[in-house]
């Protein structure tokens, strides 16, 4: 037997697992009892008894072998079914099971060679004779080993003593943890507070050996190579990119694999060259982390409590963190292996690398797919945007060439029409009547984002919205199979149950699917909280109107305040050409309204993690998608009910002098510009979306930053002890479970503001693009310097994030199309081109006039007309509505309805247009580009036939063993007789 066998050391199977019923019986499962560890490792114990009897009176028989070429018998998928279904249940035995198998196993093979100790005891005494000769002061502070030098830290868990009265109850709770870690076959190591830096810290250092890594890769489903695959990368050599890209060692820093999930009892067939580094630093927190999850620390008020996650919560641990690989700024030395953080900050993290690629398989390799995943979407988002960035640039800039052109803007800045036109006071009573170029500098800027390039720049972002949903899913189709995430199925990680869920449970039944039994919450006990859960949201969104109906009204209040300031206030003259009471108001309202998003969503986010975890989620998939429901709904309203109103509602319902409507009867309703209301809105739209952008970005940066140096400058009370790997990275800051969700919900409302409103900002792409690029090293920076190592998690999609961009590309097709018609000035322009103009040659001349009312000043009642009597007897207001010499006076005339009915058609062609293009671009697009189809259908054909031919070998090795023993027993009857 070879010494791989001896130890017990197993592979990886693709064989079916035996099903729980089918372990326990079909009468005893169908009866629904309470299938517990306990009643498992009993079954388990009969089992090995039974074939232990067998074993005496067993012929020779043909089998697979799991082990060395000269002998053993394939472990029943009973055995291995049972210890799977232990594992999973985080039964702190499962280990000892595992060995147990290894050494029954061991008495079954070859005669000739005699039992041997297990890898764990060996490993154990040769590390309790190192461990004598650790010498302190020898050690590396970024040393990532146990004081050995061999056994690499795969977790850390710290705790504080306290002197209260929970004290004891939480020494006995950390005591009762730890020894079923070691149970599980953990292996840990304690540093005294006396060691650490504060003298008060205790650190619990943690182990997973080989028996522990193998047994829960097979649970997790973690896959791992069995050949070097044959499949070429594409060549993507290019001159014109070739500063955009990274080292190919960076890039690529392992060759492609065939791959397949791990199974213990077929080692033989993977790639294990070095078992220390078999396993991925990602895979190995994931599994250790695993086991925490679940792992029992006792009973209290007669349950079972099980986690790392409530010992976290009640304070009896401070944290639980993987370590980094070693300091950011500088390569590891040995024997620590490569140091992978400081090669992410070299090619990633620093701001002078922001045009260069990412390097994407480094980041999963580190941080996990989930990140890792995160990232590819946040670049791919990033590159889509230089396209519509471009192109709204452009816009841009033909709107600022044609600004000297304007007909509209000639003729309000024209003191011959604009400067003899007056206009109807704006407030009641303490506003004046004004005259029309007193706003030539805001008709001249609404004309930059106003002009024809409008409606086909709205036309474009609805298809380049398309078109990045569907390559995106290629993209993502891509990742899934350069990742082996095909075959990931969500049950391996966001399907499992919550710690939290099984705690609460109380009651059990079979899962249809499994046949297993489960923990089962009945559906009346969770009504109570989503009836709360759903009140809490609608009283939030419905606090987010109010705020935004305060912010209408202090518009409304300070307007006739800043009017009768500006006018008489001699120092300002200078600047109302500028600032006129409509700018003024509107920045000082949209700057209020950013303060009170602000404020709202710092309070909101509190409360819906709370009431999230009240609902008692059943997986970490339905936690994750009932917070993202409740928090994007609210930062929607949040966020986009100012756009909201200041696009489809101010100025739609205002009335006309003498007859104007007021809001609680109180304050007037708020009119348009006379160049309409897409200057206000493309204004709101800046302040809210820049300043989000600006402060999150600082947020991002300065406060863990800050944290991270106060924390650190608390802890150095005593400089000459070690500072230590595991206390550096305890002194950064955490990163949560939650983190990644926060940062998926900051670009999904960037990507709304960028769709939404684009119509009426084409610079809004831009501001994207370049916020973006910084976001991206920002966010790499914090993981890489400021953040302790998230726990690596595995992730196949950016999941329910999808579904919400499809629904806001749909919305913004629509939102866009009423911008253009009802918003901007477009349709009106073209209604007076086509059908009312009377000048051949300069066919707008006349529109300002055409557009705006005539009232007789006569007709204003007392409690609005100003306070100032005047000597002109007409004003004009923004409407299309009969003069007062009409029969029909101050009623919308028949140019009104023609715009309308324009409006309208615009609406209904647009959309048609786009949808329709939409749909096509979809049909024409696969989801999965046919390169990656035959990439994964050669990885699936190869792992067959090596799956085929290890098989094939095994059983011809096994034939040759048998028929020798075949023959020496009949020897050895032969020589009795």
């Amino acid at each position: 037997m070879s010494s791989s066998a001896r130890e017990g050391e197993w592979r990886y199977p693709l064989e079916k697992k035996a099903k729980l019923s089918d372990i326990v019986g079909p009468e005893e499962s169908l009866t629904g009892s309470l299938w517990d560890s306990q009643t498992l490792r009993e079954r388990k114990r009969e089992t090995v008894a039974a074939e232990s009897a067998e074993q005496q009176f067993r012929r020779p028989k043909f089998k697979f072998s799991i082990q060395s070429s000269k002998a053993g018998h394939l472990p029943s998928d009973t055995s291995f079914s049972i210890i799977n279904e232990l594992a999973k249940m985080g039964d702190p035995e499962v280990l000892e099971m595992v060995k147990e198998e290894g050494r029954r196993l061991n008495r079954q093979a070859d005669f000739d060679l005699g039992m041997s100790e297990s890898l764990s005891s060996r490993e154990t005494s040769y590390l309790l004779n190192e461990a004598g000769l650790f010498d302190k002061d020898k050690q590396s502070k970024d040393s990532i080993f146990f004081r050995d030098g061999i056994r690499r830290i795969d977790f850390v868990l710290s705790y504080v003593d306290e002197v209260k009265k929970e004290a004891e109850i939480k020494m006995e709770r950390r005591k009762t943890f730890e020894e079923n870690l070691r149970k599980t076959g953990l292996e840990l190591e304690i540093e005294d507070k006396r060691n650490s830096e504060d003298g008060r810290t205790y650190f619990v250092k943690i182990h997973a050996p080989w028996e522990v890594l193998v047994t829960y890769a097979e649970v997790l489903g973690v896959k791992r190579p069995i050949k070097e695959s044959d499949i070429l990368r594409p060549e993507e050599s290019s001159l014109v990119l070739g500063p955009l890209k990274l080292p190919k060692n960076v890039k690529h820093p392992d060759p492609d694999y065939f791959t397949v999930q791990f199974t213990r009892h077929r080692q033989e067939l993977f790639l294990i060259e070095d078992k220390s580094s078999f396993f991925p630093s990602s895979s190995r927190n994931r599994i250790v982390y695993y086991i925490l999850t679940r792992c029992p620390f006792g009973i209290e008020d007669g349950k079972k409590k099980f986690g790392i996650e409530r010992l976290l919560t009640s304070n009896t641990y401070s944290a639980a963190y993987p370590l980094h690989d070693g300091q950011y700024w500088k390569p590891s030395e040995p024997p620590n292996p490569a140091n992978q953080r400081y090669i992410l900050f070299q090619n990633w993290a620093r701001f002078s690398y922001f045009y260069k690629e990412q390097p994407f398989d480094l980041i999963r390799n580190y941080f996990g797919e989930k990140i890792g995943m995160y990232f590819v979407f946040l670049g791919f988002y990033t590159e889509m945007l230089v396209l519509a960035a471009v192109v709204g640039l452009a816009c841009f800039i033909y709107g600022l060439f044609s600004i000297h052109s304007s007909t509209t803007s000639i003729e309000v800045c024209d003191p011959e029409i604009g400067g003899q036109i007056i206009m109807c006071p704006l407030c009641d009573l303490l506003c004046d009547f004004w005259r029309l170029n007193t706003t030539c500098l805001s008709s001249k800027v609404s004309h930059l984002f106003d002009n024809e390039s409008t409606v086909f720049f709205a036309i474009f972002m609805g298809i380049w919205v398309t078109l990045f949903l569907e390559f995106w899913k290629q993209r993502q189709a891509r990742l899934e199979c350069d990742w082996d995430l095909v075959d990931f199925e969500e049950e391996q990680q966001q399907l499992q149950l919550r710690p939290e869920f099984e705690a609460m449970c109380k009651k059990r039944k079979i899962n249809p699917v499994t046949q297993e039994m489960e923990p089962h919450m009945p559906l009346k006990s969770r009504i109570p909280w989503y009836f709360l859960s759903g009140a809490t949201v609608t009283l939030w969104m419905s606090l987010v109107i109010a705020c935004l109906v305060a912010v209408i009204v202090y518009r409304l209040s300070v307007f006739a305040t800043f009017s009768r300031f500006m006018e008489t206030e001699a120092s300002l003259k200078h600047v109302k050409s500028f600032l006129t009471p409509q700018i003024a108001t509107a920045l000082s309202g949209s700057c209020l309204n950013f303060i009170v998003i602000l404020i709202l969503n710092f309070f909101y986010e509190k409360i819906s993690v709370w009431i999230t975890k009240m609902e008692i989620p059943r997986t970490y998939q339905e936690y994750e998608s009932s917070l993202t429901l409740k928090m994007f709904l609210f930062q929607f309203v949040n966020f986009y009910s100012s756009c909201f109103y200041l696009a489809f509602f101010k100025g739609k319902f205002v009335g006309y002098p003498g007859k104007y409507t007021y809001l609680f009867n109180v304050w007037r309703s708020e009119e348009c510009d006379p160049g309409g209301c897409l200057i206000e809105l493309t204004t709101q739209l800046t302040i809210i979306m820049t300043g989000k952008q600006v402060f999150g970005n600082i947020q991002e940066a300065i406060y863990p930053l800050a944290l991270n140096w106060w924390r650190r400058r608390k802890a150095r009370t005593n400089s000459e002890k070690l500072y230590s790997r595991w206390e550096q990275d305890h002194d950064l800051e955490t990163f949560g479970n939650l983190g990644l969700f926060y940062e998926y919900l900051e670009t999904v409302i960037q990507f709304g503001f960028v769709t939404l409103f684009v119509a009426s900002f084409p610079l809004a792409p831009l501001l994207a693009l370049m916020n973006n690029i910084l976001e991206i090293r920002v966010d790499a920076w914090k993981l890489t310097t400021q953040y302790r190592r998230p726990v690596a998690a595995k992730a196949h999609s950016i999941g329910v994030w999808q579904d919400i961009l499809h629904a806001m590309a749909v919305l913004s097709v629509a939102s866009n199309a009423f911008i253009v018609a009802f918003t901007s000035d477009i349709i009106p322009r073209l209604v007076y081109y086509y059908a009312y103009s009377t000048n051949g040659n300069e066919p707008l001349k006349g529109y300002v006039n055409n557009s705006l009312s005539v009232f007789l000043i006569a007709d204003l009642p007392n409690t609005t007309a100003p306070l100032d009597k005047r000597d002109f007897t007409t004003c004009r207001y923004r409407d299309h509505r009969y003069p007062p010499n009409h029969a029909e006076k101050y009623s919308h005339n028949m140019q009104f309805w023609h715009v309308l009915a324009a409006k309208m058609t615009f609406i209904i062609v647009m959309e048609h247009v786009v949808f329709l293009v939409k749909f096509l671009l979809a049909w024409m697009i696969p989801d999965v580009p046919k390169d990656v189809l035959e990439k994964i259908k050669r990885e699936r054909l190869m792992t067959v036939k090596i799956l085929h031919d290890f098989e094939l070998k095994k059983l011809k090795e096994n034939l040759t063993f048998d028929s020798s023993e075949f023959a020496k027993e009949f020897m050895i009857q032969e020589n009795k007789v």
